[in-house]
């Protein structure tokens, strides 16, 4: 009898213990899955919440899903997200939180560069009452210096001139309550840079310190290509800067040949100007052209942006989706594959 008031206390202890959800986008994640899952599950069983691993393959070319797959049927707690093909990190991230139940979320990548470990602080913070808790790199480890460098002075520029608060030198890492979840699925932009997001939903926020550890196996997805173009998400999705510098460039350029004509005219009314002037002509013509390129490729970024929020499609389709109850707060935008 006091055996059984014990596994009832038990029972009751667990079905009120609230639910950590962890999201993890993986993309041709083999060499690390079996050894990131190790590591969080030690985490997760020290803890004194149920807990659901939620891995998001978006559209991996490797091994990943089988992998995936096998951890499903070794832990109850993992559920699988099967992305139709590759949609990118960001569209990865929104399609794990839309089907995240947790009463918090944590966001974290596969490749251990970020450790599993410091869930337990992100945790303790929450329950002090923020809503965000992310994690903010104080070394960057196993990183070029050239990598190191670009990320620095990005972080910098666009908390600048962005139009919301974006802690620097931080990334995806963090724990997210429920209600910040509830309002980021709101927010079905097609172009989605999370970390502006993450700072745009707003509610209490507190930064975690931490050292980033190098990648523990496999190759980064992200060549300064991709970086580029991430950049380009993160200001054209955050701020409207590039577009006033380019109506303040072309007022001063304007300016600045109404001047020189004025000198020209000026001096030509008063001294002559018996020399065609062909090679000042030719040096005004590319740089006010060089100038309207630029603007026109400025303008160009925003247009383009527009044209694909204007087609209105969902953000990814699902091959999979495991267990199949999708959370509604996704709006019904996602769509699974018919087998």
């Amino acid at each position: 009898m006091q055996n059984a008031n014990k596994a009832g206390a038990s029972k009751r202890k667990a079905a009120s213990a609230p639910l950590l959800s962890v999201v993890v986008p993986a993309f041709n994640e083999e060499e690390v899955l079996p050894a990131f899952h190790s590591r969080l599950s030690s985490i997760l069983s020290l803890l004194d919440m149920e807990g659901e691993i939620i891995y998001v393959n978006d559209g991996s070319t490797d091994r990943t899903i089988e992998i995936i797959q096998e951890l499903k049927r070794k832990d109850s707690r993992v559920s699988i997200v099967d992305l139709s093909r590759n949609f990118g990190k960001e569209i990865a991230l929104t399609a794990g939180l839309d089907h995240a139940r947790g009463d918090a979320i944590v966001v974290i990548d596969a490749d251990l560069q970020d450790p599993p470990e410091l869930i337990q602080e992100l945790i303790k913070q929450w329950r002090q009452g923020y809503d965000v808790v992310y994690a903010t790199r104080t070394r960057r480890d196993g990183e070029s210096a050239i990598k190191k460098a670009t990320a620095y002075g990005f972080y910098r520029l666009i908390q600048k001139i962005s139009r919301v608060k974006i802690p620097e030198d931080t990334g995806d890492f963090r724990l997210l309550s429920r209600r910040a979840v509830d309002g980021l699925v709101q927010l079905r932009e097609q172009h989605r840079f999370m970390k502006g997001l993450y700072a745009w939903v707003g509610f209490p926020q507190k930064a975690v310190f931490y050292r980033r550890d190098s990648r523990y196996a496999g190759q980064t997805k992200f060549n300064y290509w991709r970086l580029w173009n991430f950049a380009l998400e993160g200001i054209t999705s955050f701020t409207i800067a590039p577009l006033k510098m380019a109506t303040y460039v072309g007022l001063f350029t304007a300016f600045g040949a109404f001047l020189y004509g004025s000198g020209l005219i000026i001096g030509t009314l008063l001294y002559g100007n018996p020399i065609a002037g062909y090679p000042s002509i030719m040096v005004t013509m590319l740089f006010l052209g060089g100038i309207q390129l630029i603007t026109l490729g400025i303008i160009g970024e925003y247009l383009g942006r527009m044209f694909d929020e204007a087609k209105g499609r969902p953000l990814y389709l699902l091959n999979l989706y495991e267990p199949a109850e999708l959370n509604k707060r996704a709006f019904g935008e996602t769509m699974k594959i018919p087998d």
